[in-house]
């Protein structure tokens, strides 16, 4: 049987088996609809308090401030619609980063379109923001800024206290996309000045389909979904019980053991660059040391195709990726390597690896015992590395 190593946390992550177990009582036991009144309801309306209050602590929230959602994408739409609308009074101005998500990108793609101005600000050659580039581009019509905390695919975290500390100076709102930090860095919403944070439950082992959405009290912001009154009538719809039980428990459990955790894949991390970064011709991409998240790991190798090494690396049981997992079916090099300044022919040959809680030195080991092998037989086979090869002979 073909051994199966997982090295792509960052796309998703398995739901634990303590989570699942809390979650179950839900879909056959507890099912009733918490907008009835009989006994099996509001047994359901106390576990969603709980879990409310639950995301609420792990990020130093109130808990009238959490807003159950269908996930990370849908927290990204809603805050960036719903404040480009309800403050289109105010100003038309929103800036955000050209290395955002694309539920990010994509839904300021549909703001442009409907009369709102954007500014995308550029990174360095680690995908960091500048304090200086946005205070610049700070107008008397800016509404929101919008940074991820940290990049999806090459673990950059942001300084997002600054950034909050900016914001709340200029009065505009801030929103961060939190989606790959939660349960990986402590957060603190009151202390780095957040109006808004999505995350999403299914990457800190929790189950999918289901996020939140923090809004601070006070932030005018426009629905998204309409319909009845749930969620205190900002967000409609019938409550997935089961999954928003689930995000409670993966979210305490993710927060409780959080520096240690961040310690244990920090030494695997810096194993996995240390090694690889001794194969000729690649660039490690991202910031470095405590300025990435602990298990992310994103390396470019030259005169080969990112694809062809996911390839070869499934063949020996390694689950990886080449870039975000939304953009996996794309032949575009990722817009995050070209944000950071590299060409599309190296672009091209990245590969991220990204490690969690089961992750075993193991699978460390025989991830660098395979990739340097990968790597040889693709530029064996390269065109691009013979002609190379050939002009440093001569």
């Amino acid at each position: 049987m073909k051994r199966t190593t997982y090295m792509d946390y960052a796309a998703t992550t398995f739901t634990k088996p303590e989570v699942l177990q809390e979650m179950l009582p839900y879909f056959t036991e507890y099912f009733g609809n918490p907008s009835s009144i009989y006994f099996i309801s509001r047994e359901t309306k106390k576990v969603i308090d709980k879990a409310r209050e639950q995301v609420a602590k792990a990020i130093n929230a109130d808990r009238e401030e959490i807003y159950f959602t269908g996930g990370g994408s849908e927290g990204d739409n809603w805050a960036l619609k719903g404040i480009a609308f309800a403050n289109k009074n105010k100003g038309n101005h929103i800036i955000t980063t050209k290395i955002e998500h694309h539920a990010i990108l994509h839904t300021c793609d549909f703001l442009a379109k409907n009369g709102f101005d954007i500014t995308y600000l550029p990174v360095d050659d680690n995908g960091l923001v500048s304090i200086e580039d946005l205070k610049n581009a700070i107008t008397d019509k800016t509404i929101l800024v919008s940074v991820m905390f940290a990049n999806n695919e090459i673990g950059t975290i942001e300084p997002i206290k600054e950034i909050g500390a900016l914001c709340r100076e200029k009065k505009i709102y801030f929103h961060t996309d939190a989606v790959q930090a939660v349960g990986n860095v402590p957060i603190d919403v009151k202390d780095m000045n957040i109006d808004l944070l999505s995350l999403a439950s299914h990457k800190f082992y929790g189950p999918k389909g289901i996020g939140a959405l923090y809004i601070k009290k006070g932030v005018k912001i426009d629905n998204l979904i309409h319909g009845g009154g749930q969620e205190r009538s900002r967000r409609a719809g019938t409550e997935n019980i089961a999954g928003i039980v689930g995000i409670g428990k993966a979210i305490e459990l993710a927060t409780s053991n959080i520096e240690e955790h961040a310690k244990r894949l920090t030494v695997l991390r810096d194993k996995l660059i240390s090694e690889l970064s001794k194969i000729p011709y690649t660039r490690v991409n991202g910031a470095v040391g405590d300025k990435r998240l602990p298990g992310n790991v994103n390396i470019s190798f030259q005169f080969i195709e990112g694809e062809s090494i996911l390839l070869l690396l499934d063949n020996a049981g390694i689950c990886a990726s080449s870039g975000s997992a939304c953009t996996s079916g794309s032949l575009d090099p990722s817009h995050v390597l070209l944000a950071i300044g590299l060409p599309h022919e190296i672009a091209h040959g990245s590969l991220r690896l990204t490690i969690g809680d089961g992750t075993t030195e193991e699978d460390v080991d025989y991830v660098l015992e395979t990739v340097p092998k990968v790597v040889e037989r693709l530029r064996s086979m390269s065109p691009l590395w013979d002609d190379f090869i050939k002009k440093g002979e001569k």
